[in-house]
């Protein structure tokens, strides 16, 4: 069932209150940092038939609307994330390339402080910490046998 707070969310950040939208809240919110065509799946199965395009067009209006969070792993999928506004970071397998949240590093946000800033004033940080995760670590160990 979508819920009536999605609709005033999405009022509050001056969009209009669709099915599609809806939909793509409640798939985002009930997945874990979703591609568009997982999204755009569950979109369909919760209210028929949606253009892809539809989909990313409304996932851009979300996501400068502060409803989802964009992250972008170097050589993967663009994914989706109902988790905003908190400045947490990321870790993702090289392997499966499964993506976990971590919470912010050290601090205050926006976590990390560079030692230089050029002048910038520094609002956000995005750290993606790269490694292998556990199922992939125990596929690997159960490959190579015992030591």
């Amino acid at each position: 069932m979508m819920g009536v707070g999605d609709a005033i969310r999405l009022r509050q950040a001056g969009l209009r209150v669709t099915a599609a939208r809806l939909a793509i809240l409640q798939t985002v919110r009930n997945g874990d940092h979703l591609d568009v065509e997982t999204i755009h799946r569950g979109v369909c199965d919760r209210v028929g038939q949606v253009s892809l395009q539809a989909v990313y067009d409304s996932l851009n209006a979300l996501q400068r609307g502060g409803l989802l969070r964009r992250i972008e792993p170097a050589g993967s999928p663009t994914r989706y994330e109902a988790r905003v506004g908190d400045n947490h970071h990321h870790l993702v397998c090289r392997e499966c390339g499964r993506v976990t949240d971590v919470d912010c590093a050290v601090g205050h946000a926006p976590c990390l402080e560079p030692v230089s800033n050029a002048g910038f004033l520094v609002d956000e940080a995005d750290v993606i910490y790269w490694g292998i995760c556990p199922g992939c670590r125990s596929v690997t160990a159960e490959v190579a046998g015992p030591v």
